[in-house]
């Protein structure tokens, strides 16, 4: 292919602390360790983000990811655990002694098992927010894009048009306090961006999600939602929800977004899918296949330069027991 020979990319899901299962999938998909940091003699991995949180072993996780950065051997998008870690250790610009995140029960309990593990580290932590901050929201390689959880073109046009990001696609200092309050429309792009696409259930109907939350919006099917028309089909949540949801006609207005089929491969973390590894369409793919659940998995995608994505490419290495 000569001077157009495309890189392959292996594309690595949300790791959550779960370090162990890391360097297995590293080594199964063909990377070696050599002064601590793994590289892959023609490919190069990339992550999705959500490094931290849930697992024993955020602090290996972000100490593997990041040495593979550095080195070249990887790149990598912020996901949007690491987004909440920076706001919940920033204060607030215009609330005494309040942060951008406010440490609320359920908002420290998510982060719960990061803080354990830099409890006595206080410059570890600070060192790993100051990292997260490199991290893109998305890239585009031409070939192929990434981004934790939506790709939304308007979204990123918003976040562009308001200055919010750097020439680098990564959120400028001075944009985190409009990004974590809600009403400003760098809110709204950035929880797109690296949450999904959230929509008000109908009939004032809840469920209760897996972190045992209350909640009346529930995650629809961005790339294709457009050409859906029920809630059943656009909705993306538990499936006792989806017998409850009315299949005659979906959200008034009809959601007006899609991915669509002539757009390179978009690859995504997130969403906490279980089971086979499959596209979501041929053009997309999640590789988070919920390795902080206990039958859950690390999943990547080997990407050889395909527009149509394949089941076949998925890797995955089944979560381990750990002691702690």
């Amino acid at each position: 292919m000569g001077h157009n020979k495309i890189t392959m990319y292996d594309l690595i899901g949300d790791i959550h602390g779960h370090a162990t299962e890391l360097h297995v999938l590293l080594e199964k998909l063909g990377y070696k360790r050599t002064n601590s940091v793994y590289r892959h003699t023609d490919r190069q991995a990339i992550f999705l983000g959500d490094f931290i949180d849930r697992g024993p072993e955020c602090r290996e996780a972000i100490d593997v990811a990041r040495s593979m950065v550095e080195d070249g051997s990887a790149r990598a998008v912020m996901g949007n655990h690491e987004f909440n870690a920076i706001c919940f250790h920033t204060l607030h610009p215009n609330k005494k002694d309040e942060y951008l995140r406010p440490h609320s029960e359920k908002n420290v309990k998510q982060h719960q098992a990061t803080l354990e593990q830099f409890k006595d580290d206080p410059r570890g932590l600070s060192d790993a927010l100051d990292w997260f901050k490199t991290l893109p929201l998305w890239l585009d390689l031409g070939d192929i894009r990434i981004v934790h959880a939506c790709w939304d073109a308007e979204m990123i046009e918003t976040l562009r048009k308001q200055g919010a990001v750097d020439s680098q696609d990564r959120l400028k200092s001075g944009a985190y306090h409009h990004a974590a309050i809600k009403g400003h429309p760098v809110y709204h792009a950035t929880e797109v961006i690296l949450k999904g696409m959230e929509v008000k259930l109908p009939n004032g109907m809840s469920y209760t999600d897996k972190e045992g939350i209350k909640r009346d919006d529930i995650r629809i099917t961005w790339w294709n939602a457009k050409s859906k028309k029920s809630w059943r089909e656009i909705a993306m949540g538990p499936n006792e929800l989806k017998k409850r949801l009315p299949d005659d006609r979906g959200p008034e207005p009809p959601i007006n977004i899609e991915y669509h089929a002539s757009a390179p491969p978009v690859f995504v973390g997130h969403y906490w899918l279980s089971g086979i590894p499959e596209p979501l369409a041929p053009n997309v793919a999640c590789v988070d296949y919920s390795v902080a659940k206990a039958k859950g998995a690390l999943a990547a995608y080997r990407w050889q330069g395909e527009k149509v994505l394949t089941g076949k490419q998925f890797e995955t290495v089944a979560r381990k027991t750990h002691k702690n």
